[in-house]
């Protein structure tokens, strides 16, 4: 029996169409901005989103990092969710790369509205507090549970945020996921984000990499950013080939994905040792045990029975479905839980 690894959606391995894509692509030096399959990359994605320019960029962190550096200045604040990955999941990166602290809004399963936008928006005249600057967004949510986020409130934010001449980046490290969920274009996004980050080694199965779109001052600046942060790379082409591979043929599959955890949600909600299961609406599932039971034996369990799963802190517990998972694994999972 294979193991089934539902610990993330970065575990995709490129499938052989996307290698042999990577294969044939024409490269050159990217740090010379002459590399033909990354300007392709940015110039579908910025042409995607309705955007003006994009950025290739070795990790979605990185990437979030440098629009952080983009619309802050040493000692000023950003806006986020408590749960957001820019917080909680980029090694302190926003008070190391750009000397800036985070205002946490307490939201749901990671998203806020904007009313509590405009409560955390700090009195800029004075001097004991740091100027709010930054809203960042993250959709899917993560830690949410890979929750979509009303788009009618995003419009509500943005207004808040141009109101007091503040920037709105988008962590869309899974937004493929929420477009195909909510059936919702791009450039709805890229008309109202300043920045956006997407990730293409998550769910749309590309090995490596994320791009970073704005405005051409923007990402002008987040090339110097970039290079600072030892992001700068050379024949990067190849792995550029495997993100528009994943555009061309990963996008619509996304759905596959979502019916899976729907599956595994409904059999988890069907399980006596399991007190919630979150609301599934793209490809994560979180969970909780009922108090009697340890987290750290039913990971080893499912483990022995060649399921692998993760655990978020909390008392959450995640599967997450994505490229390398098959319908006939899915059973198998269901079967499993069935039989526990």
């Amino acid at each position: 029996m294979q193991m089934i690894n539902l610990l993330s959606d970065t575990l995709t391995k490129p499938t052989p169409h996307m290698l042999e894509f990577m294969i044939h692509a024409e490269v050159g030096d990217d740090v010379f901005q002459q590399d033909p399959s990354v300007n392709a990359l940015q110039h579908k994605m910025a042409d995607l989103f309705g955007m003006e320019a994009a950025l290739f960029f070795p990790s979605g962190t990185m990437a979030n990092q440098t629009a952080i550096k983009l619309h802050t200045q040493q000692g000023e604040q950003l806006i986020c969710d408590k749960w957001a990955h820019v917080y909680n999941f980029e090694g302190g990166g926003a008070a190391f790369n750009s000397g800036v602290s985070c205002r946490l809004i307490d939201g749901n399963r990671g998203m806020f509205t904007a009313d509590q936008v405009q409560r955390a928006i700090n009195d800029n005249t004075n001097i004991h507090l740091p100027i709010s600057t930054l809203v960042c967004i993250e959709n899917t949510t993560n830690k949410g549970g890979g929750a979509c986020w009303d788009f009618d409130e995003i419009t509500r934010i943005k207004k808040v945020c141009d109101q007091h001449n503040m920037a709105l980046h988008l962590d869309g490290a899974r937004l493929f996921n929420a477009l195909v969920a909510k059936g919702e274009s791009p450039k709805l996004y890229g008309a109202i984000f300043d920045t956006i980050s997407i990730c293409l080694s998550k769910g749309l199965g590309a090995p490596v990499g994320s791009v970073l779109l704005g405005t051409k001052k923007h990402i002008q600046k987040a090339l110097r950013i970039r290079k600072l942060l030892g992001g700068a790379m050379r024949q990067a082409g190849y792995m550029a080939a495997a993100g528009i591979y994943a555009l061309d043929h990963h996008v619509e599959r996304l759905a596959e994905d979502h019916r899976h955890a729907k599956r595994l949600a409904g059999a988890l909600e069907s399980c006596r040792f399991v007190k919630k299961v979150e609301p599934v609406e793209t490809n994560i599932i979180i969970f909780y045990l009922k108090d009697e039971y340890t987290e750290s034996k039913f990971i080893a369990l499912l483990k022995e029975k060649k399921i692998i799963l993760g655990s978020m802190g909390e008392g959450k517990l995640r599967m997450v479905t994505h490229l390398d998972v098959s319908e006939q694994m899915i059973n198998q999972v269901v079967q499993t839980l069935n039989a526990l």
